[in-house]
């Protein structure tokens, strides 16, 4: 599941990430801060997320899935196969990196609660076996009696890494509401903290350099910071994730760069819009002058 360009070396591995969201009373995003050690994006804000692993598909993970098959999956991220694995892949690696379980019982709507102490613990437990590859995540599923809520995780965007950095990623932006009894803490192994946040909030803290981020993570800011709730930024999701792409762009003046969304006012002018799409539209945008540094900044 991985592809390199005619003139790039490195190949380009398939990728899921989560922009969990909640009311908190406003609209709040987690953001997970990655160990500045980290041989990729070390030291950035970041949200859950990582490559799509073999294990996350087939029949045995589909088995497992709410309301999302492999042929509406493919359909709705226009590949030939293999899509529902990115669902399974961000439910796992939101679980390994943030300790939030996308999972729900099979008489339930909701996804399981942690408030209970046994549960917690037991979870913990689990969580620490699929971080360290000990277990997967599929059979932790079936022995607690789970079915994956991939009814609840929304396609949101597409951005690929371009050429340059050791690795590249094809990866797939989703949303989701966070669970009610589940409290998001990091993995302290890829991610030394995570954070609740305005995504207008996230932007300024950027903006001003105390937070660092890659063009994909301040992209998704900006469109989430138009929404008013997670119940709204959510359920337009829902309602776009079967809409068509439209390219996004990262252009640069001045030595740094600026995301480019459908909506700015020079969204046809200077950028690259070869390698990022999105999805989600909300009802306004911040201001598209957020810059980012250069690498040699």
């Amino acid at each position: 599941m991985s592809f390199a360009g005619p003139k790039d070396e490195v190949p380009i591995r398939p990728a899921a990430t989560l922009m969990l969201v909640d009311d908190r009373p406003d609209l709040e995003v987690l953001l997970l801060l990655r160990r500045r050690g980290s041989n990729f994006v070390g030291g950035m804000s970041v949200f859950p997320g990582g490559g799509v692993d073999a294990e996350d598909a087939g029949p045995h993970a589909e088995a497992l899935a709410d309301g999302l098959d492999e042929g509406a999956a493919s359909a709705r991220l226009d590949m030939p196969e293999g899509a529902l694995a990115h669902w399974v892949a961000v439910i796992r690696e939101t679980f390994e990196e943030a300790g939030v379980l996308l999972a729900r019982s099979p008489d339930r709507p909701a996804p399981i609660s942690f408030d209970a102490v046994d549960v917690r613990e037991r979870f913990a437990a689990h969580r620490g076996e699929v971080d360290a590859g000990r277990a997967l995540l599929t059979d932790v599923i079936r022995a607690e009696n789970l079915r994956l809520a991939t009814d609840l995780i929304h396609y949101t965007a597409r951005w690929i890494t371009p050429p340059g950095p050791p690795r590249r990623y094809d990866t797939r932006f989703f949303i989701a509401r966070a669970p009610v009894g589940q409290v998001p803490s990091a993995d302290r192994t890829e991610a030394v903290a995570a954070e609740w946040m305005r995504p207008v909030d996230a932007l300024e803290r950027f903006a001003e350099g105390e937070l660092l981020m890659l063009p994909p993570t301040v992209g998704m800011l900006r469109i989430l910071s138009g929404f008013t709730s997670a119940a709204e930024a959510v359920g337009s999701a829902r309602l776009q994730q079967d809409t068509p792409d439209r390219p996004a762009r990262v252009g640069g003046r001045g030595g740094a760069w600026r995301v480019l969304l459908p909506g700015d006012e020079d969204y046809d002018g200077d950028g690259d819009g070869s390698l990022a799409w999105v999805r989600l539209a909300s009802p306004s945008l911040l201001r598209s002058n957020i810059q980012g540094p250069t690498a040699e900044d």
